[in-house]
């Protein structure tokens, strides 16, 4: 893969060196300063080499092929293998800034980066841009690679985890004679491949080995985009050390995390939702591949609460006068893009005292170990899944939180806490089983650049939603709410596949809201349709407005999920700025699965989607994996000329918006039908855009209903046509009734000729004006029900929305 990288573009790159070594588990240990505006402290990482974890995946993807007739076969695609380039060199452009260890207690020789350097180091690491190996190969040392910016590293050294009491467990040895590299990194494999039922024991040993003593410091590099770390002596990833511990602070004007105010003007910080995600908050490996867990403890000021992605309703405890400490965890591995922090003086909100009934939703739910048996096989790797718990299978409604400024607790109380449980529950019904155990919602600073955000276990909400009635709150809420399964529990393997998460979410966003509502189905479509009409209009605009480039949901086609051999990759348009403001994979995304649930119809497509949940969940995805599952659960009925080949050339790897089906047509045509009036310009583009007069029989039969209602004599060779090659008797009967009953006016006397010379031929040519005044009312009557009951059918179908400019040409 072509690694090389324009310092002035807007792609992204991903820099860690993930094929090689892989980060399963972080713990941080951090303190928040809102006087200098800075979170400093430790990162401990614990690895696994690449040789491990391949083997492992093989075993998944064994197990996946082994489930292929439940739709499992895909979740672990081949390998890509693509041409390497350093990960070192993405452009000759990039500055390395030499910076080495500086302990607390030495001189600080920080340069204007805030990074550290000796005559030690320079001797030693700046060597290393020309020698140092990103892989497990050859006889050059070995580079970890991670994903950072915008931080100050201080210091790196190798944690001696075997000088943690109970250690020896984890080895073939009784006892700890002789520690070594290896033992070190022995202890560590047993350590992250403990079984999920032991989740609360790995924790502690986590944690423990992540406040032991340093066993030697390691030299390390920063550019651009990626701290470099190696340790002389190893040349591969399984020699590298699997313990590290990283000093660093963030940067005021870090990109990960904003310093503002809330709307009650007290200071608070928060995760953004970047464009370079988590890289300035901590080093990290960024790729999605690199799904880890994490632990953490974070100290502030007593006046603050701590909110982050994590499994535990975490509670402070107060460490010394003015300073309280808060613990979180996630055992669900995640990539840490998701990780998700805010800090600020948020006040819990709390429904007034409520029935004995209402409360029991509320008991929080925390099964032990002994509860997890398995009600369905998982092909994700090992963690105590919540699809395998019988108890959590059945829980409509997580425990759940809401924390707001406190000049908003108030409109929280009205709006936002009397959604959540049926938006909750809704979602339940439609997809099953909660990917995760609790949520915490927060109402985040006027400065937030959306409507909502999802990250595990906590989701930010504009202000913006709790004015105004109930209709923007509960639709966001529900959005959000769907990303628990599709962006979090089921990511995209590929980021540049965004509408995987985002047009999943857009489209069950409607069906949860219409759930949550308990409205009737006629009441349900209707509203459904007038959304769809809503977000065609935005479509239409951005169509007009973006670049075509920009609207393609599958920008990187074949090469879609390759990286480089490192693991390293680009992210097309990543930095691009435009791109925080368009929705096109919402929109785009949207319409696709909207038109799959119409062809497939409801029932079966969400009885599909839940297989799919359940196929996938806990894995990272492409739209291949999708696809491929969805056309082999379609009958072949309804398939006709579906094929993953024609959904990637129509919808996925073009822009604009895609050609219409023969069945998208007739919609179309029919609601064109009921338009009082149409200009000749209008049916003369239709002619030509669709080639109407090479359609079907359905689709010529509404084409020439449109040409006799609107008198649009050019195209009278096309009724005469359908009329004498056309043999169906019920189609070409109604549609004489409504040749003749079309009044007088210019062409009336061609019109009739034409009805004439169809009909004398026929034996039921006696039909007269009669039966034919008779008929059509029936029809008119039946479009103004068709009013009655919400907008026309036509919407039903997504890609035929984008087609009503016509009507305004």
């Amino acid at each position: 893969m072509d690694m090389q990288l324009d310092p002035a573009g807007d792609d992204l790159p991903l820099m860690a060196n993930t094929s090689h070594i892989l980060v399963k588990h972080y713990v941080l240990d951090l303190d928040v300063d809102f006087e200098s505006q800075v979170i400093e402290g430790t990162i401990v990482l614990f690895l696994e080499d690449g040789d491990r974890f391949k083997k492992q995946n093989r075993s998944v993807e064994e197990a996946c092929q082994s489930e292929s007739n439940k739709g499992c076969k895909l979740g672990m695609p081949e390998p890509c293998h693509v041409p390497v380039t350093n990960a070192m060199t993405f452009s000759s452009e990039m500055e390395y800034n030499d910076c080495a260890i500086c302990s607390k207690g030495e001189k600080d020789t920080s340069d204007k980066d805030g990074n550290h350097d000796n005559q030690e180091h320079a001797a030693g690491i700046s060597s290393s841009k020309r020698c140092c190996d990103t892989g497990n190969h050859g006889s050059e040392e070995f580079l970890l690679v991670l994903d950072c910016c915008d931080l100050s590293v201080l210091k790196v050294e190798e944690v001696d985890v075997a000088a943690v009491p109970g250690m020896e467990k984890f080895t073939r040895s009784p006892e700890l004679t002789v520690v070594s590299e290896e033992l070190r990194n022995q202890i560590v494999r047993e350590l992250v491949t403990l079984p999920a039922n032991r989740w609360r024991e790995q924790l502690d040993y986590y944690a423990r080995c992540s406040q032991a003593a340093g066993c030697g410091e390691l030299l390390f590099d920063t550019d651009t985009w990626s701290l470099q770390i190696r340790k002389t002596g190893a040349q591969t990833a399984t020699d590298f050390p699997h313990a590290i511990r990283i000093w660093y602070k963030t940067k005021p004007e870090g990109r990960s995390v904003t310093w503002t105010s809330d709307q009650s003007g007290r200071p608070c910080v928060y995760t953004v939702g970047s464009p370079v995600n988590n890289r300035a908050l901590f080093p990290c490996q960024e790729p999605p591949v690199a799904m880890s867990t994490w632990q953490a403890t974070v100290r502030a000021a007593a006046s603050f609460v701590v909110l982050m992605s994590g499994e535990n309703s975490a509670k402070p405890t107060q460490l010394w006068e003015g300073c309280s400490s808060w613990y979180y965890y996630v055992t669900m591995p995640m990539p840490a893009s998701t990780f998700t922090i805010a800090v600020g003086c948020w006040t819990e909100v709390k429904m007034e005292p409520c029935s004995s009934g209402d409360s029991a939703t509320e008991t929080p739910f925390s099964p032990p170990e002994a509860d997890f048996r398995h009600v369905g096989v998982c092909s994700h790797m090992e963690y105590p899944c919540r699809f395998q718990n019988a108890s959590a299978t059945t829980q409509q409604i997580i425990p759940h939180r809401v924390f707001a400024p406190v000049c908003l607790t108030g409109a929280c109380q009205e709006t936002l806490l009397q959604l959540i449980p049926p938006c909750l529950s809704a979602a339940h019904s439609v997809l099953g089983t909660h990917p995760f155990s609790r949520l915490d919602v927060l109402i985040v600073p006027a400065n937030f650049p959306s409507l909502g955000m999802a990250s595990p276990h906590i989701m930010f909400l504009s202000q913006s939603i709790l004015t105004g009635g109930s209709h923007l709150c509960g639709t966001r809420l529900c959005h959000e709410i769907a990303h628990a399964w599709f962006g979090l529990a089921l990511g995209a393997r590929d980021w540049t596949e965004e509408w995987l998460s985002e047009g999943f979410a857009s489209h069950l966003e409607d069906v949860f809201w219409a759930a949550a509502q308990q409205l009737a189905p006629h009441e349900a479509r209707e509203q459904q349709e007038l959304r769809a009409c809503l977000r065609w209009r935005r479509l239409q605009d951005e169509m007009q407005s973006s670049p075509t480039e920009m609207q393609v949901l599958r920008p990187n086609k074949d090469k879609t999920g390759h990286t480089s051999d490192s693991g390293a990759s680009v992210i097309k348009h990543g930095l691009n700025p435009e791109k925080s403001f368009m929705q096109v994979h919402y929109l785009k995304g949207y319409f696709l699965l909207r038109f799959l649930a119409e062809r497939l119809g409801d029932e079966t497509y969400f009885s599909f989607l839940r297989k799919f949940v359940h196929a996938f969940h806990g894995q990272l995805i492409l739209s291949q994996d999708f696809l491929q599952m969805l056309l082999e659960n379609i009958p072949e009925e309804k398939r006709l000329e579906l094929s993953v080949e024609n959904i990637y050339q129509d919808w996925l790897e073009s822009s604009g918006i895609p050609k219409l089906l023969p069945d998208q047509l007739v919609l179309l045509l029919e609601h064109l039908l009921e338009q009082k009036t149409l200009s000749h310009r209008t049916l003369q583009s239709l002619q030509r855009t669709y080639h109407l007069q090479d359609q079907d029989a359905e689709v010529r039969h509404r084409w020439c209903e449109l040409i006799v209602k609107h008198k649009f004599t050019k195209a009278y060779e096309s009724v005469e046509r359908f009329l004498q090659e056309d043999q169906e008797r019920p189609q070409r009967d109604s549609f004489i009734h409504l040749l003749l009953a079309w009044g007088t006016g210019p062409g009336h006397q061609r019109r009739n000729y034409v009805a004439a010379k169809a009909v004398s031929p026929q034996p039921h040519s006696s039909l007269g004006a009669s039966l034919s005044q008779r008929l059509v009312p029936a029809r008119h009557a039946q479009k103004a029900d068709s009013h009655k009951r919400g907008l026309p059918p036509w919407i039903w179908s997504g890609a035929a929305l984008g087609f009503r400019v016509l009507l305004h040409r």
